[in-house]
């Protein structure tokens, strides 16, 4: 069958309920993902682009394939690719980077010379960890402030390889403020291209790295003074909020620090963490 009378036999051939249910288990075991009935159209869409690529005519023959065998270990990378959620901006949520240059860097650059580590836990195409590294470069300079190193993560591989690249349309990188815009984000040559790329330097400052918050561990060495992992447990439930905000803060370093999105909450999680500022929390 060609492949656009496979994708529209696909899109009149919804998901059966009971591969939904299965469907959803195997998300959110393996990312954490709540699955609710109201998102099955969401799912339903963002999977169809996996049926060429498996040779399935519709959704319910592509859970036949996804469950046959050892087929779930190779097409497990694809599909959480392909529903997880990636929006992300630079400088987005910028109180968090007042408070950060402001108030924490300054702490962390009297404690002497031991250089910040800092940790963007879902990073997705890395405007995140640019942001960091922007605004921890910019305190350094000149020697004012302490080195750093920025580790990034993300379980979707496909966002990670155009983070690494650090090239993003133009208009998205109009948060930035315009010092920090001139001294690190390099523009083409062509204007029509439309494009700009981070400077190496900066690239040059972070390690990309698959990592699944649903692990067990998190192998990011040694502890982190800073972590980010924002607007990534509303996608949670409340177990598996818990689970990963232990992990994140067995990471820290004491006295480190983790920041949440805005809409995310931490109440009723019995955890060794106090609230310094708007869903900025220290490891006491």
């Amino acid at each position: 069958m060609p492949a656009t009378a496979r994708l529209a036999h696909a899109a009149a051939s919804p998901l059966g309920e009971r591969n939904f249910r299965r469907l959803a288990a195997f998300i959110h075991d393996q990312a954490g993902i709540k699955m609710p009935a109201n998102k099955k159209a969401m799912l339903e869409s963002r999977l169809r682009r996996r049926l060429d690529a498996t040779g399935a005519r519709t959704l319910d023959e592509y859970c036949d394939f996804l469950f046959a065998g050892t087929n779930a270990d190779r097409e497990r990378p694809h599909l959480i690719n392909a529903v997880t959620t990636n929006k992300t901006d630079f400088f987005r949520e910028p109180v968090h980077f007042t408070y950060l240059r402001e108030t924490l860097l300054p702490a962390l650059a009297a404690r002497g010379s031991q250089p910040v580590r800092a940790w963007s836990a879902a990073c997705s195409t890395g405007p995140e960890a640019y942001t960091i590294a922007m605004v921890l470069d910019d305190f350094a300079a000149g020697g004012a402030g302490p080195a750093f190193g920025i580790l990034a993560t993300d379980i979707d591989t496909e966002v990670l390889a155009i983070a690494r690249a650090g090239i993003y349309p133009a208009q998205l990188l109009d948060p930035v403020p315009p010092l920090l815009r001139h001294k690190y984000v390099m523009s083409p040559r062509n204007p029509a291209r439309r494009e700009v790329r981070i400077a190496p330097a900066l690239r040059s400052a972070i390690g990309f790295a698959r990592l699944n918050l649903m692990d067990d561990h998190y192998p990011i060495g040694a502890p982190m003074d800073l972590i980010f992992c924002r607007n990534v447990l509303i996608y949670f439930d409340k177990p598996t909020q818990f689970r990963v905000v232990s992990r994140l803060t067995d990471c820290l370093a004491p006295g480190g620090h983790l920041f949440l999105g805005h809409s995310e909450s931490i109440t009723g999680l019995d955890l060794p963490l106090e609230q310094v500022a708007n869903t900025v929390f220290r490891r006491s």
